[in-house]
């Protein structure tokens, strides 16, 4: 054999060692369109992160994250196929669930559901609020005001319109508002308006918080992009609440111009201090766990509230296979 053809066949079996060594995905990433729930935040930090550290990237995708907002119906884009993922919330897929929509929750960002009251500091406890006038959104009603209204005793003529404009809540100290812990509590502290923040899921709300939701289609077809996407956003979120958050952070401002640094920052505080993230079953079990008890809570909270018929399959409303068994810990 001539030393042409020695090389040439060296060469060539290196070649193939190389495709056989090299996974299939490194040659092409597969596609992922993750829809968010609302203008880029803090609190969609991690999947922000995964984008800019390269987690996504290594782990074979390539994910384009496109915003939500008050005008996006995420819930129908996901199930039109203009999104492969979308961040979600526990009563609307069991509420999508219930009317046969083939969607599932395959893991969660936070372990507590983010919603809550934000009052002036003389109130020391939902308690405190029988007989405050309390402004949540016209959606609120079929959420958590059922619960609030069970638990301590609130009525209906309490309630007025949040129009999403803190005015009328710095005027009236008789007025507690739906609240995040972040962006309201933000704008009271700029206004020097001294506030207390009542965590709903700090006194028995049931929902997780920031969820990560799919299709059955997907779940059927592709597990492989499904699974590599929830490791790698987990650990984005692991990146982002417990190391440099800067690369995420210019990817939410780029998106979103009107969030300030100082926003951000004094929402990866709180997302810290309140344990978002790693309280709850993740203090053991790892970032993004889910168990069938929380779902159950929910589910019977819905039943019992009359926002879900008690025939539906609540346990066709998330798997936890996803996310059994990855263990990613904040420490």
């Amino acid at each position: 054999m001539s030393m042409r053809l020695q090389i040439m066949r060296i060469s060539c079996c290196g070649a193939l060692l190389a495709a056989i060594l090299i996974p299939s995905h490194a040659f092409a990433a597969d596609k992922i369109t993750f829809l968010t729930s609302w203008f880029a935040e803090a609190e969609h930090g991690g999947f922000y992160q995964a984008e800019a550290t390269g987690l996504y990237k290594k782990a074979g995708l390539d994910v384009t994250i496109k915003m939500g907002g008050p005008q996006v119906n995420s819930m129908q884009l996901l199930l039109g196929g203009e999104a492969d993922i979308m961040m979600g919330w526990d009563i609307q897929v069991l509420n999508a669930v219930a009317k046969g929509l083939p969607v599932i929750t395959i893991g969660t960002s936070f372990q507590k559901d983010l919603q809550g009251l934000m009052t002036h500091k003389d109130v020391t406890s939902l308690a405190d609020l029988k007989n405050k006038t309390i402004m949540i959104a016209t959606s609120s009603h079929l959420t958590f005001w059922p619960w609030l209204k069970e638990k301590y005793g609130y009525t209906d003529s309490q309630v007025r319109p949040d129009t999403f404009n803190l005015q009328p809540f710095f005027a009236d100290n008789n007025v507690a508002i739906q609240a995040y812990p972040s962006s309201e509590q933000y704008q009271a502290e700029q206004r020097g308006v001294p506030v207390n923040f009542f965590l709903f899921a700090d006194h028995g709300w049931p929902p997780y918080g920031t969820t990560i939701v799919t299709t059955d289609k997907m779940v059927a077809e592709k597990p492989d992009v499904l699974q590599r996407f929830v490791r790698a956003s987990l650990e984005g979120w692991k990146s982002y609440l417990t190391g440099d958050p800067s690369p995420a952070n210019a990817l939410i401002r780029a998106d979103n111009p009107k969030m300030t640094d100082g926003n951000i920052a004094f929402a990866i505080k709180r997302l810290r201090e309140l344990k978002m993230a790693d309280g709850g079953d993740a203090a053991t079990k790892g970032l993004g766990v889910m168990t069938d008890a929380r779902w159950k809570a929910t589910d019977e909270f819905m039943v019992n509230a009359g926002l879900l018929p008690k025939s539906t399959d609540w346990k066709k409303a998330y798997t936890t296979k996803f996310v059994d068994g990855l263990k990613i810990m904040m420490n």
